[in-house]
């Protein structure tokens, strides 16, 4: 732990720990957060208070002249005048100003130090910094000493409310991003993911800028380190299941970059979700929720402290955050070289789409912009169908350029380094939710198995009469008879109908992304009969 002065960001507080280890922040957690206590696991238990997950209406991007013309304004990234943000700013710091002691974490974000870029963290919670000490890249003592100037810095004000009556404000929650200065501002929300995906969404706009693509997804890589793999897809897709691969090193569970010298993670750790965790279901999440690691949000056992993972009575939304080197068959340094394959990942509750499709470039580029997953319908009474989702890039909330700019990058990429490009659904087949079965999780795996081996590159395919892209007739480990999904069906006119509304579900969204894209783009998305 090192001094520092913040004297110039207008913060007067005298008692500032820098970069405090670990064990530290436990002890300043226990003493001074009411209700952080320890499992009996040895992860560190915190709240987050009201908010229990991001607040994406109150993101906030400031109006500046150098980065007008290149964000995607709209209901992404909404809008926000210069003075708002001061107003804000100068409301964090004084709330900053109040406390007796404050936390600053300095680390990094991105494993190329070509393209690394240098976070600092300002908070008054040690949970915060415990949060960001884990989800950052570590710096050494070395690079400690020689860190200098952020290149982004965030104030941390989350216990203070924002002004409802600041032009711009909606409700007393609003984390602020001004690209210009590099700063973000958070006040009404103590939920500790805003911080990460304020770093994201920072990443989103400074990479693409110098050609670099900026991901929203997971990676692999083979133990020799010769092929690696990225894996986009939703919540509930299976994107974290299938990246924790006995037979692959793990890149990174959530955010990516890939530049010209291969694909490196932003991150120094892992976000996970932690409902209805079991060991035996995912060990490697499981143990590495240790000491060191930060519990968000779980009940436990007063008497033992054991965690209650399927009490869902304070949210369902309850994460750990750990470092990515508490998991055994980590890619350390978290850098891989291009991948040989990308997979998209889909939750189809429609039964249409195929367990298994090969993709060529513009199809790549469509369904990437598309990010499509579906989800099952609520509890409601009479509401049977599947709910869409649609995420352009897969990370819709976190972009900051039209989606088109993330999708010419990746599809020029995947043209240069002659990337095969897969779509898997883990969804239902042999009809929709309600009629038809969940994809069996091993057949998933001897797909992505057989994509790893090389097994499928010139496998036989015939082409799918909806979507146009290539189906696998076979898949060894997998049944031949749920490779067409329109043959699982025991009624092929209720099939032809379930995907002539997915085809109209795909169009219909895309609409709004149209004059952004190219004409060939646009070519290779589904038609409708």
């Amino acid at each position: 732990m090192t001094t520092i002065d913040l004297k110039e960001l207008g913060i007067t507080v005298q008692d500032i720990k820098r970069n405090t280890a670990p064990s530290e922040l436990y002890e300043e957690a226990i003493r001074r957060e009411p209700g952080t206590t320890i499992s009996d696991l040895g992860a560190l238990i915190a709240y987050s208070g009201t908010k229990t997950g991001r607040s994406p209406s109150d993101k906030r991007i400031t109006r500046s002249p150098e980065a007008e013309d290149e964000v995607w304004w709209g209901s992404v990234n909404i809008s926000l005048e210069k003075h708002s943000f001061e107003v804000n700013r100068e409301r964090a710091s004084d709330y900053l100003n109040t406390l007796d002691r404050l936390y600053v974490f300095d680390g990094y974000a991105g494993w190329d130090p070509k393209y690394r870029i240098k976070v600092r963290v300002i908070c008054g919670r040690p949970y915060h910094a415990l949060f960001m000490h884990n989800m950052l890249i570590r710096p050494t003592q070395e690079e400690l000493a020689d860190f200098g100037e952020p290149d982004c810095t965030i104030l941390n004000a989350g216990a203070f409310p924002a002004n409802r009556y600041t032009t711009g404000m909606t409700s007393k929650t609003s984390v602020d991003l001004d690209l210009a200065t590099r700063e973000v501002v958070i006040l009404g929300t103590e939920y500790a993911g805003e911080m990460k995906k304020a770093v994201f969404t920072l990443m989103n706009y400074l990479m693409p800028k110098q050609g670099v693509l900026s991901m929203h997804c997971s990676a692999t890589v083979d133990p020799e380190r010769t092929h690696s793999t990225i894996l986009f897809g939703l919540s509930g897709t299976g994107k974290t299941t299938l990246s924790a691969d006995p037979h692959r090193l793990l890149v990174g569970d959530d955010e990516h970059c890939w530049s010209d010298d291969g694909v490196f993670n932003i991150e120094g750790g892992c976000y996970a979700k932690a409902i209805y965790l079991t060991r035996e279901a995912e060990p490697q999440i499981f143990d590495a929720l240790r000491f060191g690691a930060v519990l968000e949000n779980v009940v436990y056992d007063k008497a033992d402290h054991h965690v209650d993972f399927d009490n869902t009575s304070i949210t369902e939304n309850t994460r750990g955050a750990y470092p990515i080197e508490f998991i055994d068959n980590a890619a350390i340094p978290c850098v891989a070289p291009h991948p040989t394959n990308i997979i998209f990942l889909t939750c189809d509750a429609f039964g249409v789409l195929p367990p298994v499709a090969k993709l060529t470039a513009e199809q790549a580029e469509y369904h990437f912009i598309s990010g499509y997953t579906a989800k099952v319908a609520g509890t409601e009474v009479g509401v049977t169908e599947p709910q869409t989702t649609f995420s352009p890039c897969f990370g819709g909330p976190f972009l900051v350029w039209h989606p088109g700019k993330y999708a010419e990058l990746l599809s020029s990429k995947i043209a240069q380094h002659n990337v095969n490009v897969w779509l898997i659904n883990t969804g239902w087949t042999g009809g929709a939710y309600g009629t038809g079965s969940r994809i069996r999780l091993k057949h998933t795996r001897a797909i992505i198995d057989a994509i790893h081996a090389g097994n499928l590159n010139d496998a036989p395919t015939s082409t799918d009469p909806w979507f146009g892209f290539q189906t696998l007739r076979d898949v060894p480990g997998v049944p031949d008879e749920i490779l067409a999904p329109q043959a699982t069906w025991s009624d092929p006119a209720a099939y032809d109908q379930a995907a002539g509304k997915l085809v109209e579900l795909f169009r219909n969204n895309f609409k709004s992304y149209e004059s952004g894209v190219r004409a060939d783009v646009l070519a290779a998305g589904p038609k409708a009969k």
